[in-house]
């Protein structure tokens, strides 16, 4: 069976990001100020959250309120990191699939985060589209965006030191498969996808090399999180986050899993999940569920 087409999909396999980014790149400023923003943002419960882009599970400890939490990355080694660092919990489950092609049931999830994760998509109408698919009614939507309206860029522009302009609703691609997205456009999308978004945080305010050097991480992100208030007014930082609401009616939920091909549900049989409509197996290995389409 033909299957649906696909955008290029940023793909982490191999990559040792955790460690070179997170743990030895100099972000715990950047880590500090996003684990205030969940805190802030996140419900106080839940039953099943979707955390779409999970990588090597950073945040995953932070969504303590869900009862069970699925973990969703293109990337089959971030997604052994992941189980390596969580460890063998029940209340985890791992899939590996591309966000265009979500191997779930519709109206499932009542909550869902996507962190560090909208950026790397070549088409971000169809990736929330996606995501509102497997959302019931009034779940809960944590996205965070690149914001290309940030006051970095908005310098660099007025000073003829970047080409592309800040204040355009396009996406602009600094690196192959990297966007940054302007506020107004993020808007769009969300309502056009069956979004009502709730709250705004900007976050990374000091997103300086001579400030993180200069102050305690702590300080900076206390700072930071008061500074953060005023994104429901205006969002001039490089990173956003946005509490949402799914809105409109979602159909009834019938099991968990579906074939990201032709979304008949399917039945939950290790070693392997095979679609008796299209014909397309998806194994699991390891406990990780490869719903990849096309796999790297």
């Amino acid at each position: 069976m033909q299957t649906p087409p696909t955008p290029p999909v940023c793909n982490y396999e191999g990559s040792d990001y955790q460690s070179s980014f997170w743990e030895k790149g100099g972000r715990a400023y950047e880590d500090a100020c996003e684990a205030i923003a969940l805190k802030r943002l996140l419900p106080a419960h839940g039953e099943h959250l979707l955390e779409l882009g999970a990588g090597a599970g950073r945040n995953t400890p932070r969504y303590t309120g869900y009862d069970r939490i699925t973990l969703l990355d293109y990337s089959r080694t971030q997604l052994e990191q992941a189980h390596s660092r969580l460890g063998d919990n029940p209340l985890y489950r791992y899939v590996a699939a591309d966000v265009y092609h979500l191997p779930f049931v519709d109206g499932f999830f009542d909550g869902a985060t996507m962190i560090r994760t909208l950026h790397h998509m070549a088409d971000a109408p169809a990736a929330l589209a996606q995501v509102r698919r497997v959302l019931r009614e009034n779940a809960t939507l944590i996205l965070e965006y690149a914001n290309k309206r940030n006051l970095k860029s908005m310098l660099r522009y007025l000073f003829g030191k970047q080409s592309w302009s800040p204040y355009t609703p396009d996406p602009v691609e600094y690196l192959p498969l990297n966007f940054d997205f302007h506020p107004a456009a993020i808007r769009s999308w969300m309502k056009q996808a069956g979004f009502t978004i709730q709250h705004t945080i900007t976050v990374s305010h000091f997103r300086l090399g001579f400030l993180k050097s200069a102050f305690p991480t702590g300080l900076l992100a206390w700072l930071d999180s008061l500074a953060g208030f005023t994104g429901n007014l205006w969002q001039f930082t490089p990173s956003v986050f946005l509490r949402s609401t799914a809105v409109g009616r979602s159909a009834p939920v019938s099991g968990f899993f579906a074939c990201p091909a032709c979304r008949t549900p399917l039945e939950d049989t290790p070693p392997q999940l095979h679609c008796a409509k299209c014909g397309n197996a998806y194994p699991v290995i390891d406990g990780i569920y490869d719903f990849r389409i096309d796999p790297k």
